[in-house]
C-alpha cells in the first residue's frame, strides 16, 4: 500500500468549485473528487497551524491541555507508527513553523524530509539594510503594521520567477519522489504546502484574470481583526486568495499528472485536506485565532481517494468528520501490526465511510488554547465561552515549554508543578504550568476574547451563521455533547470550572 497525504494551510473549502458551484473553477481538486470521496461535514480540532498539526500526527486534541508547541516525549505519531512497521514515510513542506521553537519535533517523525524556504515571516534571506523606503512605497501600510512582516518582503526579493514560488519547488521535489518511488511499495508521502496561507502572493498568471479596479500598493495580507477597507480593498485581498487558490489547483494538476503517468491509482491512495480555513470578511472579520471560530475557519475540506474504493468514485459523505480521523485513517490504510494503532483512539478510521458511509461521530468539539469550547453535530454548532475571561485557571500541561519562536520565560514557571497520572500522558510526568496572559503564544490565545458571547447555530438553515437561536432543548443537547467529548479527550478539571460545566 502507498499514500500521498497533501496538506494545504489555510484552504476554504468555499473556494473549490467541488464544494461550491459558484466558485471559481477549481479543475485539478474537482479531478480528485471525481476519482474519491468528498466529505461534506469535516471539521477541524485544535486551532491554528501547528496545534492542528499535533492533532493530525496524533490523533488526539492539543487545544484542552496546551497551546502552540512542540512534539511531546509521550506523543505516538502516525508518520513514526509506519516506519516502525517498515513502511517509509517523507515529508516534503514549505511549511517554516517547523524551523522554529514551537515546530520542533515534527518532522523527525518521518523518515526523510526535505524543506523549502521563504514562506511568510520565515527568516530566511539575510538583508541587513532592507529598502524600507521602498517597501512602505510598495507594500500597504497594513503589511507593514505587524512585527516582522519585513522578513516576508524581504523574502520576496528572491522570489521573482514562478520557479522560485515555494508550491512550486514543494510539487517538484514530490514528483521526484514519485519519479523514485512509483515501483516502490509500502511508503507514504506527505506534500505539505503552506498556501493559500497569507500573504497571497502568486504569479501574475494566476491573478490577472481575476478583475479588480484597486490601484494601490501590494494588498495581499490582512490583520487578523475587523477591518475598516474599502470595497476595493476588500475585493483585492480576496482576489489574491482566489489566485494563490488558482495556483494551488495547478500544482494539484501537476502532482495528479504524476499519477495518470504511473497508474499510481492502481495501487494508491490520496488523502487532502488542511488545517483551517480562513474569515475573508464574513462577519467583518479577516484571519483566524481572535474572533469565534465561523464555519469558513472551522469547516474544511477532506477528499479521499482508496484504490479498493473505486465503486465510490465521485460521491459525497454528510457523516460528521474531524481532523482528528486522519491520522487514524492512514494507519487503517496500511495496516500496521504493532505497536497497536489504539494509541489513536480518539481518531476513528475513514475507510468504512469511504468504502460503504458508515457513520463515524456524533460530535466533534473543537477551538483554541484559552477561547472557546466549539462543538457540531453537522447540524448545529455552538459556541460556549468561559464564565470569566480571565486566563487565571487555564494551565498548560507539556514536558516542551516553548512557544512559537520562544521558550517558556522564567515567570511562567514560577509555581510550575510536576504531576503524575494524566491519561492522554502514557505514563509520563507532565509539567502543569499556569498560562499567563502575557505569554508569547499566538495572537490573544488566552488573553482578549472578542465576541465572547456563547451562541448557538443551525447551519442548515443559517449556514452562514448570521442568527443565533435561542432553544433550551437544544441548548442542553450540546452542552450534554460538549460535557461528553471533554471527557473523551481527558479535558483537565479546572476546563469544566472555568466553562462552568459539571463533571
Amino acid at each position: 500500500m502507498k499514500t500521498v497525504f497533501i496538506l494545504f494551510d489555510s484552504l476554504n473549502r468555499q473556494a473549490l468549485s467541488c464544494y461550491n458551484k459558484n466558485a471559481r473553477p477549481t479543475p485539478a481538486f474537482d479531478r480528485l473528487a471525481k476519482r474519491g470521496v468528498v466529505f461534506d461535514n469535516h471539521y477541524v480540532g485544535s486551532l491554528p497551524c501547528m496545534p492542528a498539526r499535533r492533532d493530525l500526527l496524533t490523533g488526539r486534541l492539543n487545544f484542552l491541555h496546551r497551546s502552540w508547541g512542540p512534539v511531546e516525549p509521550f506523543d505516538v505519531c502516525f508518520p513514526s507508527l509506519l516506519a516502525d512497521n517498515n513502511i517509509y514515510t517523507h515529508l516534503i513542506s514549505d511549511h517554516y513553523h517547523y524551523w522554529e521553537q514551537g515546530g520542533c519535533g515534527y518532522h523527525n517523525q518521518y523518515s526523510s524530509a526535505e524543506f523549502v524556504r521563504g514562506q511568510e515571516r520565515d527568516l530566511w534571506k539575510a538583508m541587513v539594510q532592507p529598502p524600507m523606503d521602498r517597501f512602505r512605497e510598495q507594500y500597504h501600510p497594513m503589511l507593514s503594521h505587524v512585527q516582522r512582516r519585513t522578513a516576508n518582503m524581504v523574502n520576496r526579493e528572491f522570489i521573482v520567477d514562478e520557479a522560485d514560488f515555494p508550491i512550486v519547488q514543494c510539487v517538484k521535489l514530490a514528483n521526484e519522489f514519485l519519479d523514485h518511488n512509483h515501483s516502490a511499495d509500502k511508503w507514504l508521502l506527505q506534500v505539505e504546502l503552506f498556501d493559500p496561507h497569507e500573504p497571497f502572493t502568486a504569479p501574475e498568471r494566476f491573478r490577472h484574470a481575476i478583475e479588480n479596479e484597486y490601484d494601490g500598493p501590494v494588498l495581499d495580507w490582512p490583520i487578523y481583526a475587523q477591518l475598516d477597507l474599502t470595497d476595493s480593498e476588500a475585493r483585492e485581498l480576496q482576489a489574491n486568495y482566489q489566485a494563490v487558490v488558482a495556483m494551488c489547483d495547478y500544482y494539484l494538476g501537476q502532482l495528479l499528472d504524476q499519477f495518470d503517468q504511473y497508474d499510481l491509482w492502481k495501487d494508491t491512495a490520496i488523502v487532502l485536506t488542511t488545517d483551517h480555513g480562513f474569515l475573508l470578511g464574513e462577519h467583518n472579520w479577516w484571519g483566524k485565532n481572535v474572533m469565534p471560530v465561523y464555519d469558513p475557519i472551522a469547516h474544511i475540506p477532506l477528499i479521499m481517494y482508496h484504490p479498493d474504493a473505486t465503486a465510490s468514485a465521485g460521491e459525497h459523505r454528510t457523516q460528521l468528520t474531524q481532523c482528528l480521523d486522519v491520522s487514524a485513517t492512514l494507519i487503517d490504510f496500511h495496516k500496521p501490526t504493532a505497536p497497536s494503532a489504539t494509541s489513536f483512539r480518539d481518531g476513528v478510521s475513514l475507510l468504512p465511510a469511504i468504502e460503504h458511509g458508515s457513520e463515524v461521530r456524533r460530535f466533534a468539539l473543537y477551538g483554541i488554547f484559552g477561547g472557546a469550547l466549539n462543538i457540531t453535530d453537522g447540524r448545529y454548532s455552538y459556541f460556549h465561552y468561559p464564565c470569566d475571561e480571565s486566563p487565571c485557571d487555564l494551565f498548560e500541561y507539556t514536558l516542551m515549554p516553548a512557544h512559537p519562536v520562544s521558550y517558556f520565560t522564567q515567570e511562567e514557571f514560577n509555581d510550575a508543578e510536576l504531576i503524575s497520572g494524566l491519561p492522554y500522558a502514557d505514563g509520563y510526568p507532565v509539567m502543569k504550568i499556569r498560562a499567563l496572559d502575557n505569554a508569547r503564544r499566538p495572537p490573544m490565545q488566552g488573553a482578549a476574547l472578542a465576541q465572547a458571547q456563547s451562541v448557538l447555530y443551525d447551519l442548515h438553515t443559517d449556514p452562514q451563521q448570521q442568527s443565533p437561536i435561542t432553544d433550551q432543548q437544544l441548548h442542553d443537547y450540546m452542552i450534554d455533547g460538549l460535557i461528553m467529548m471533554m471527557k473523551i479527550n481527558n479535558a483537565p478539571p479546572e476546563l469544566y470550572t472555568r466553562f462552568g460545566l459539571h463533571q
